[in-house]
């Protein structure tokens, strides 16, 4: 089970499920209404938690709409837009944070946020926030780790992009800070990312090289790549969320509709659950099989001092008989008494 989520919810079951987080983003639309609609979706999907990100166009870049400031990627969902417009469009204004906060606490989610300054950080703190997230791009934001980790809170750093020196700064100075949990997530920034970019190989690497719990942003389209995560050790999932893809919000053309969610929620849980141990031989649940296991089995009725052959002497279901290495052993062995067909072979039939 997630650490992150025994952290948050001590009353959550230890079913070893990952920590599951819908991530609203822009996907309300400009509208607090539908920004409600996605937390009753999460909560019904069965999402630990639903997250925001808590900036203004101003705290995200300057207000210039030529150069470097206008996205230019042809690739780029957003080609052709400048950023402050962009992060105007898109971010979910402060004083929606507490009704929405509200709200999952009414519908039994956790809801926290990715702060982008400062002030968002206070804001969070003024609102009861349970925990923080550090996005891909403010992975290298040193000063704002510091004040996230000031707060003595869960944090959870993202780490597109990032090289093991820059993910390592992350985590020694969230640590040093006061963060008393840390979880790093393997993330491909890119929108949306390409399944093979993933690579999720990195994740248990990442868990021994910085010892820590780790997980997964994911970015891609579907579900795969989040439960194949949760295989290679990944206990915290975030996986952007919409109502309807149709719906057009800045993130939708990547982001899980409600029914996929629900489907990523019941399979990560089972990826994680089939995890185990490294075990052999028959488990609890295997027990009672090994009786139908093929054995040696007396297949016709047989007078002492009968021959055993091919013919009388069967490997077949159930397993009461000897086992079935012993077949080659027995044939021309003879029978001490009568024997009727359907006797499990025993050591004790033979003269």
């Amino acid at each position: 089970m997630s650490r992150l989520k025994q952290l948050l919810n001590p009353n959550a079951a230890d079913d070893g499920s990952p920590f599951v987080i819908a991530e609203m983003s822009g996907n309300h639309n400009g509208s607090l209404d539908h920004a409600l609609a996605i937390v009753d979706a999460a909560a019904e999907a069965g999402a630990d938690a639903v997250k925001l990100q808590t900036y203004t166009a101003d705290t995200m870049t300057l207000d210039i709409a030529e150069g470097e400031f206008v996205i230019n990627d042809p690739k780029s969902l957003w080609k052709g837009r400048n950023l402050y417009d962009l992060y105007r469009e898109a971010h979910t204004p402060w004083d929606w944070h507490a009704p929405i906060m509200a709200r999952a606490k009414e519908k039994g989610i956790l809801c926290f946020s990715s702060p982008f300054d400062e002030t968002a950080v206070d804001l969070l703190e003024s609102l009861g926030a349970p925990c923080y997230k550090i996005a891909s791009f403010e992975c290298i934001d040193l000063p704002l780790i510091r004040r996230v980790a000031a707060t003595k809170k869960p944090m959870i750093i993202s780490t597109g992009m990032a090289t093991i020196a820059e993910i390592a700064e992350a985590v020694e100075t969230a640590r040093e800070g006061g963060a008393p949990h840390v979880v790093v997530l393997k993330c491909t920034s890119n929108y949306p990312a390409p399944p093979e970019h993933s690579h999720l190989l990195t994740i248990p690497h990442m868990a021994q090289l910085f010892g820590c719990e780790v997980g997964l942003s994911d970015h891609t389209m579907g579900i795969g790549v989040p439960v194949a995560a949760c295989a290679l050790g990944a206990t915290v999932i975030e996986k952007h969320m919409t109502l309807d893809r149709e719906d057009g919000g800045v993130d939708s053309a990547f982001s899980a509709e409600p029914a996929e969610m629900a489907a990523l929620v019941t399979e990560a849980t089972r990826a994680r659950q089939a995890l185990g141990a490294i075990r052999y031989g028959p488990t609890e649940v295997e027990r009672n099989a090994r009786r139908r296991r093929r054995s040696l089995y007396i297949g016709q009725d047989l007078e002492a001092g009968d021959e055993l052959t091919p013919q009388n002497l069967r490997r077949v279901r159930p397993g009461h008989g000897l086992e079935p290495k012993h077949y080659d052993v027995l044939l021309g062995r003879r029978v001490s008494k009568a024997v009727k067909a359907g006797t499990p072979m025993s050591w004790d039939l033979l003269g």
